[in-house]
């Protein structure tokens, strides 16, 4: 099997596999929570992101991965990723924490939608094997990625959940003396 095939399944895969375990246990576990819990929640995963940077690093990845491909992806990577760490910075202060999250979201999702764009123009697939090391950050850890900034963006726009109503088989505690 050719390069290009292989790497290609294997993205489609990944997205794939992500997809399931999102489904299955990601979003719910999302949707327990209150929208700015959900919104940490993928903050913090996207606040990793500083590690795209590792694109830049000879000897990690190959002499002939392409710069268009490599400099975009690790300078977008690595403003996502501050901006994520930014949004869980200010968590307390509402106005920039909803600010950031909107920022590193549409920061994140751009730079994906352009890597994906310059991995094309650029022949990536056909050059896989140099991603060396990081071969398994489109495969593996993109995917979740791309899936986490949609779930954000679900998560932003559509309407507040009403609070839940208190159990009735737990009892409250009366005000009464």
């Amino acid at each position: 099997m050719s390069t290009p095939m292989l790497f290609q399944i294997q993205l489609v895969l990944g997205y794939v596999a992500w997809l399931l375990c999102f489904g299955a246990y990601g979003l719910p576990w999302l949707d327990s929570m209150d929208r700015m819990a959900a919104q940490r929640a993928i903050a913090t995963l996207h606040s990793f992101r500083f590690f795209g940077l590792v694109f830049l690093l000879p000897g990690v990845v190959g002499p002939n991965l392409p710069a268009g491909f490599a400099m975009f992806a690790a300078y977008g990577d690595f403003a996502t990723g501050v901006l994520a760490m930014l949004a869980l910075l200010t968590v307390r202060v509402r106005l920039l924490f909803w600010s950031f999250v909107v920022a590193f979201n549409l920061v994140g999702m751009a730079d994906l939608v352009v890597d994906y764009y310059h991995a094309v123009q650029e022949g990536l697939p056909e050059h896989a094997e140099q991603l060396g090391a990081t071969y398994a950050i489109p495969i593996i850890y993109v995917p979740l990625l791309m899936i986490t900034h949609i779930a954000a963006f679900w998560f932003l726009l559509r309407p507040g959940k009403a609070p839940r109503e208190p159990s009735l088989a737990i009892p409250s505690q009366s005000l009464q003396p």
